[in-house]
C-alpha cells in the first residue's frame, strides 16, 4: 500500500511544471506562525480536557487514551494523526462489518457500532480532534487545510484527486463548515478543497477558523 502511495506521488509530482509550483499557502511565515499560536493554544486546552476526557473513554472502553493513524499530507507525505478514542479498542479490526455511507475514497457511517457512548460525546464536540494541535505543532498539518486521507484511500486517488494534497492537511477547513459529517461524496470534498486552495488568503483562514468554532458550539453537521 505504502509503494502505491509513493508512485502516485512521483506521477503527480512529474507534472508539468505550472501544476508543480508550491501553493503560497505552502509557504506562508505568516500561516506558519498562526498555526504554531494557535497549537500552543489549543495544546492547552487539551491538556486541561485530557484528565475528564481520559476517565470517560476508560469507563466506556478500557485501553488507550489516545488513537493514532498513518495519514497523507502535503504531497503524500505520510505522517502520524492523533486523536482522543472514540472507538474500541479493535476499531480497525472491525471495518469490514461496518456498512459505508458514503461514495468515494472515503469511509462514513453516521450510525458506527465502534463509536463508544463517550466517543459520540467527543466527536459531537470536536474533542476528539483536540491531539491534532500537537501534529499542527510539528508541522505536518495546519490549522485550516484539506481532510487527511488514509494511506489506503490516497492508493486509489487519481490525478484529480491528488490536486486536494497541494496544501496541508488541516484540523478545519471547507468541509468542517460545509456540513461535516453530513457530506458523504468524495468528490464534492475535493471540490471544496480546491476550492479552498483558489480562494486562500489569511484572512480567508481566519473566516474559517471562526466560521469553525461557530459550527463545533452549534454541532451543526456533527454526529
Amino acid at each position: 500500500m505504502g509503494n502505491d502511495v509513493s508512485l502516485n506521488s512521483q506521477q503527480w509530482l512529474s507534472a508539468p511544471s505550472h501544476q508543480r509550483s508550491i501553493h503560497p499557502a505552502v509557504l506562508s511565515p505568516a500561516k506558519r506562525a498562526i498555526d504554531i499560536v494557535g497549537a500552543l493554544v489549543g495544546l492547552t486546552l487539551t491538556a486541561i480536557a485530557l484528565i475528564p476526557i481520559a476517565i470517560a473513554i476508560q469507563i466506556y472502553s478500557p485501553g488507550p487514551i489516545f488513537y493514532s493513524q498513518m495519514r497523507c499530507g502535503w504531497r503524500g507525505k505520510p505522517f502520524r494523526i492523533w486523536k482522543f478514542r472514540s472507538m474500541v479498542v479493535n476499531a480497525d479490526q472491525l471495518k469490514h462489518k461496518v456498512q459505508n455511507q458514503a461514495n468515494g475514497h472515503i469511509f462514513k457511517n453516521n450510525e458506527d457500532p465502534r463509536i463508544t457512548p463517550a466517543g459520540k460525546i467527543l466527536r459531537k464536540t470536536s474533542l476528539d480532534e483536540f491531539p491534532q494541535f500537537w501534529n499542527v505543532l510539528k508541522g505536518d498539518m495546519s490549522l485550516v487545510g484539506t481532510r487527511p486521507p488514509t494511506l489506503d484511500e490516497v492508493s486509489k486517488y487519481s490525478h484529480f484527486h491528488w490536486q486536494r494534497l497541494e496544501v496541508k492537511p488541516g484540523i478545519t477547513g471547507e468541509w468542517q463548515v460545509n456540513g461535516r459529517s453530513q457530506v458523504t461524496n468524495f468528490n464534492d470534498i475535493v471540490k471544496m478543497d480546491l476550492n479552498y486552495q483558489k480562494k486562500w488568503s489569511l484572512a480567508y483562514d481566519l473566516k474559517l477558523i471562526l466560521k469553525t468554532i461557530g459550527v463545533v458550539l452549534t454541532k451543526e453537521g456533527a454526529c
